[in-house]
């Protein structure tokens, strides 16, 4: 695709997308296509005219030279977050039906169960996470998940458990009822119930630098982030959630994704759901 400048309120060239997409894939690894253009102008669009300055040049002088101070901003304002609850709806199916029942049976000594949601985003997904664990799992177990993203703009979301209507609009009322309230700040608003949020730990994790965890998961959700990196970055990832995965553990990821010739840690046991080998 060839990269087509406009007449804009700021002056937006090739070279200083190539400035600021360089800059996101040396932090985050995420691989930035020339499709992205417009979009970056129009996230940081509202940077540049914030901090009042005259085109985009200048943000990418003031970013050089105020690192530490605006790289959140610029971070939070590039990721994209399209999520919603029980996205794809087959993972927490299988999640029910296939893996909760072998895992009663499997912990049945600890009597504890342990997720991870990398790439949480708003919360929609480990809530999903959480409502079917909860569903499922006898009260005296213990069920823990960890839920990270780069974004800690939409972690501050996801930590309140709270959200508008439309959000839950799909959702049914059965599990309306039993799983949120109404917000007492805000009639359009709903909130997740607090036995949800108890057993979620929220944390902001750049996937590209340590992690620091030494866990043995029985679940890893990582839907929708290997699409953004490439080949090399993506088998180094998944060797890396092996390593934190218990023997015969499970990986799902997203819809457009896949592992084939990617890794051998892992095989396909369902649709985009993936076990550990050993």
């Amino acid at each position: 695709m060839a990269i087509v400048e406009k007449e804009r309120e700021f002056k937006f060239t090739v070279d200083d997308f190539n400035v600021l997409r360089k800059m996101s894939n040396a932090y985050s690894g995420i691989q930035v296509p020339d499709e992205r253009f417009d979009m970056f102008y129009s996230r940081l669009s509202k940077r540049v005219r914030k901090l009042g300055l005259n085109d985009f040049k200048e943000y990418c002088t003031y970013l050089h030279q105020n690192n530490e101070a605006e790289f959140t901003d610029f971070i939070n304002a590039i990721t994209t977050n399209l999520t919603s609850f029980f996205r794809e709806k087959h993972h927490f199916d299988y999640l029910r039906n296939t893996i909760i029942p072998e895992l009663l049976v499997r912990n049945k000594n600890s009597k504890e169960i342990k997720v991870w949601s990398a790439g949480c985003s708003t919360g929609e997904e480990p809530y999903s996470i959480a409502m079917t664990l909860l569903e499922s799992v006898p009260q005296d177990w213990k069920v823990t998940i960890l839920a990270t993203d780069l974004d800690t703009q939409v972690l501050q979301t996801a930590s309140e458990g709270v959200y508008t209507e439309d959000r839950i609009a799909d959702l049914s009322q059965d599990v309306l009822k039993r799983w949120f309230l109404k917000s007492k700040s805000s009639p359009s608003h709903v909130k997740v119930k607090d036995s949800l949020q108890k057993i979620i730990t929220f944390k902001q994790l750049n996937l590209m630098t340590e992690w620091g965890m030494n866990v043995a998961f029985d679940v890893i959700f990582c839907r929708n982030v290997l699409i953004y990196f490439d080949r090399e970055t993506k088998a180094a990832l998944v060797k890396r959630y092996a390593k934190l995965l218990s023997s015969k553990s499970w990986l799902f990821i997203g819809h457009s994704e896949s592992l084939n010739q990617i890794c051998n840690e892992f095989e396909l046991v369902s649709t985009t759901t993936y076990r550990k080998n050993t």
